[in-house]
């Protein structure tokens, strides 16, 4: 197994996506052009509805409110993993999750990023996505990144982010 592994820096221009997901409202498409001009939170998680993926992903819902922008707006938060939009509409009906979830089936995003990478488990390798956490600022730039995201630290990390906008 092969991997090329994009590397993101901060201040450089965040990758341009266009992606099929499911929010609140029912299923979507989101555009990163259209998130221009108000800082959101990109955040991979490896797959919906395993006990990591469920504790961050609730961990944000209970703490969405929290998550301000200067000046004092909601964050927009994005949650990606390759699932299907089935696999998310489920994990986002049963958590009651207040955001969207995007499919990045392809992985083509997570590769982007450098988030798909080679992984391995009880001797076994293969490729998927590092739970990493990028936020985007008002200009579309990175403004600040974590990999290797602690599920249930993944909250305070955000807070600290948004404090140095």
């Amino acid at each position: 197994m092969t991997q090329e592994t994009h590397v993101i820096e901060l201040g450089q221009s965040a990758p341009d996506f266009t992606l099929e997901g499911v929010g609140p409202q029912g299923e979507t498409q989101v555009e990163s052009t259209s998130l221009k001009g108000k800082p959101y939170l990109l955040y991979f998680y490896p797959r919906a509805s395993t006990p990591g993926c469920t504790t961050q992903a609730c961990d944000l819902r209970d703490h969405l409110a929290e998550l301000r922008i200067p000046g004092g707006e909601g964050l927009t938060v994005l949650g990606v993993s390759p699932d299907a939009l089935g696999a998310l509409e489920m994990f986002l009906t049963k958590q009651a999750l207040s955001f969207t979830l995007l499919s990045d089936h392809e992985h083509k995003l997570a590769e982007a990023y450098g988030v798909w990478v080679l992984k391995k488990l009880y001797g076994r390798e293969f490729m998927g996505i590092e739970r990493s956490s990028f936020l985007i600022d008002a200009q579309g730039r990175i403004a600040a990144f974590k990999r290797k995201v602690s599920p249930a630290k993944h909250v305070a990390w955000v807070q600290e982010a948004l404090a140095q906008l």
